[in-house]
């Protein structure tokens, strides 16, 4: 037989293989329901349920001078939608509701401000719950900008220009303006719902196929295909182009979401964007293959491509917080996935454009990443009986 003809048996073999298992997917309802229904719930509920703002953060508010002075200095904590004042008496009534949770921190204003602003060393004492590290820290930052935003005027007024309460960034009379590149609404939104495509991507990709795979199988479906003269690589490409094309589509979820419900800006190209997310999406696949031709068990794939895939993708790829913050241990082990390349990769795009050392090193390592999973996986799966 000549070239040409093994050529053409071989693509209308793939062919024939890639219609079985489009039509095996869509009569498969939990297949249907991993592949699009849970993306859009978990587009839902990280867009619209997690958030790693503070806003409208309840604060009481001790004024233990009830000047004029005293109360136009505190003037700018009614003013941001990031704190909301609660007016007391006292502070043992402060405290009181700061030990029950019923407030975040206390905010409170001496006896003697006014006379002390005249002097040029006026005080204002902020009290923050430090259980939640980082929302303390981010309650602090947003109290002392907002009792920063006018301490100048203030301070001219009492006859001590440059030596009362500091500005809104501790620098006497200098002012600094501060500026917020690549989220200028400083929205943690626009910083989550990029990473989504990673772990809705992730979950397609590796679950997913992992999943599928190992119940064919548990059923025999590879075996009965083992019989006949198809080859393990169209096996493994048949298997692939389906859940690819359930992968991009829920990349279109996402792009879609990003755009008209949570208006993320789309700085850098989409070209790039869309060819990145294919590139990882080889990778996911890659990885959900060679889960279930190891482990050839629902159970035990499903498991396996959980705790290896998806939950590392959502905890140490850089998702939630950044890893320079992580021990050194963690960085390493965040760095060994694939999903922190896509991470970072893909804000970039989404956020601060073309950065091109960054897209090329990134796409490199995914490819790299794509040609090795495959391999493995094509030398997992072979034709024979264990």
């Amino acid at each position: 037989m000549s070239e040409q003809g093994t050529s053409s048996h071989a693509l209308a073999r793939l062919v024939a293989l890639t219609r079985k298992e489009t039509r095996q997917l869509l009569r498969d309802p939990s297949s249907l329901a991993i592949g699009i229904l849970l993306p859009i719930l978990l587009i839902l509920l990280f867009g619209y349920g997690l958030s790693l703002d503070v806003k409208n953060a309840p604060l009481a508010l001790v004024m233990e001078d009830s000047s004029p002075t005293a109360t136009q200095a505190v003037a700018g904590l009614s003013l941001t939608p990031y704190i909301s004042p609660v007016p007391l008496v006292s502070m043992q009534e402060a405290e009181a509701l700061l030990r029950a949770h019923k407030v975040d921190g206390i905010v409170r204003v001496p006896g003697d401000f006014s006379s002390r602003l005249a002097e040029g060393n006026a005080r204002i004492q902020i009290v923050v719950n430090g259980a939640d590290a980082n929302k303390a820290n981010t309650i602090l930052r947003y109290a002392g900008a907002a009792l920063g935003s006018n301490p100048q005027r203030l301070a001219d007024r009492a006859g001590a220009a440059g030596q009362g309460l500091p500005n809104a960034n501790g620098i006497g009379s200098v002012s600094v303006e501060p500026r917020l590149w690549f989220n200028s609404a400083n929205n943690s939104t626009w910083y989550l719902v990029p990473g989504l495509v990673v772990l809705i991507m992730t979950l397609v990709g590796a679950f997913l196929t992992a999943l599928v795979m190992a119940r064919e199988w548990e059923r025999g479906t590879l075996e009965a295909l083992f019989v006949t003269p198809v080859r393990p690589g169209e096996i493994l490409v048949a298997k692939i182009i389906p859940y690819f094309g359930i992968g991009m589509a829920g990349l279109a979820l996402c792009l879609v979401a990003a755009r008209f419900l949570f208006n993320v800006p789309m700085v850098g190209s989409l070209f790039l964007l869309v060819f990145a997310s294919m590139l990882y999406l080889i990778v996911a696949v890659g990885i959900g293959l060679v889960i279930s031709s190891v482990t050839r068990n629902q159970f035990l794939a499903s498991q396996v491509a959980l705790l290896s895939s998806f939950l590392p993708a959502m905890l140490l790829s850089g998702f939630l917080f950044d890893l320079r913050n992580v021990p050194w241990v963690v960085y390493v082990v965040g760095h060994i996935l694939p999903a922190t390349y896509f991470m970072e990769l893909i804000r970039a795009l989404f956020l601060a454009g073309n950065i091109w050392p960054l897209v090329i090193k990134n796409c490199l390592i995914l490819m790299a990443y794509a040609v090795g999973l495959l391999c493995v996986a094509r030398a997992v799966t072979q034709k024979r009986l264990d």
